[in-house]
This record gives structure tokens, C-alpha cells and sequence, in this order.
């Protein structure tokens, strides 16, 4: 990752500063369950490493569109208009995933390795800086902003 001229070997949240970064590279070293690398003003995005048997859970943003793209390992994709009717795909390395916003949503990690996964949020969805090591402590971060 570049920031300026200079080349950054840790995952910062460069944002809103100009920033070039080799996303995949990022994406596949980030072991934190979610990492803010670049917050602006209309746009973030998020790194995540979701362990073996594990999911983001099931969940809805009512006012961001959310993209994400799948890096390494294996997920179940889960969306649609509310909890009760939701369809399933299979999705692997290199596959993306577009969510509108009102949609509900989930990805779990099928496969024995980590799913490793980019988000781009748009608005931001998390605060600038922003960093989870676990599942467990995002969700009680979530839980304490509500």
C-alpha cells in the first residue's frame, strides 16, 4: 500500500488521503474479523477474515449499497428482501457480491481456510479506524453504538 510516495507495510485506515493498495494482498494478510482500510466521505472499505463454520450473520443496512469480493475460501451467500425470503448462492474466490441497500444479507465460511473478504461501503457504515480482531467484539461494538 502506498501512501504518498512512501509504501506502508501495515493495514491503516488511510482515508480520506490519496491511497493505491494492492487489495488482494491486503485483503488475503488481514487476520482481524474486520479492518477499516480507507474511510471517505461517500465511501469505505472494509477488510474481514471470517473463520471456518463462521458468518457476518444475517443483517440489513437500510441506506448503504454494499459490494463486496471474495479473495480466498469458500461462502454460502444468503439475500433478500426480508429474513424470511432469502435465496442462497455458492460463491468462491474472485466471485462479487452487490447489496442493496434494504436487502437482507449473509455470507458464511464453507470451506476449512478463512474466508477472506473486501467490503466497500457506500456511505461509510463503520466509524474511521476502525478495527475488530474477533466476531465477538464487533458485535458487541455494534451492540454499543445501538
Amino acid at each position: 500500500m502506498y501512501k504518498g510516495d512512501k509504501i506502508m507495510t501495515e493495514i491503516i485506515d488511510n482515508g480520506p488521503e490519496p491511497t493505491v493498495a494492492n487489495i488482494e494482498t491486503a485483503t488475503i494478510e488481514n487476520t482481524n474479523y474486520r479492518t477499516t482500510m480507507w474511510t471517505g466521505k461517500n465511501l469505505q472499505l472494509t477488510l474481514m477474515s471470517i473463520e471456518p463454520g463462521h458468518d457476518i450473520g444475517l443483517e440489513v443496512h437500510d441506506t448503504h449499497d454494499q459490494f463486496l469480493r471474495i479473495e480466498q475460501g469458500l461462502a454460502t451467500v444468503s439475500m433478500g428482501p426480508s429474513q424470511n425470503q432469502l435465496r442462497t448462492w455458492q460463491a468462491s474466490a474472485s466471485d462479487a457480491v452487490f447489496v442493496p441497500a434494504g436487502m437482507w444479507h449473509n455470507l458464511a465460511c464453507n470451506d476449512g481456510v478463512p474466508l477472506k473478504v473486501y467490503s466497500i461501503y457506500a456511505p461509510p457504515q463503520h466509524a474511521h479506524g476502525t478495527v475488530h480482531v474477533t466476531q465477538a467484539e464487533a458485535e458487541a461494538a455494534e451492540r454499543a453504538h445501538q
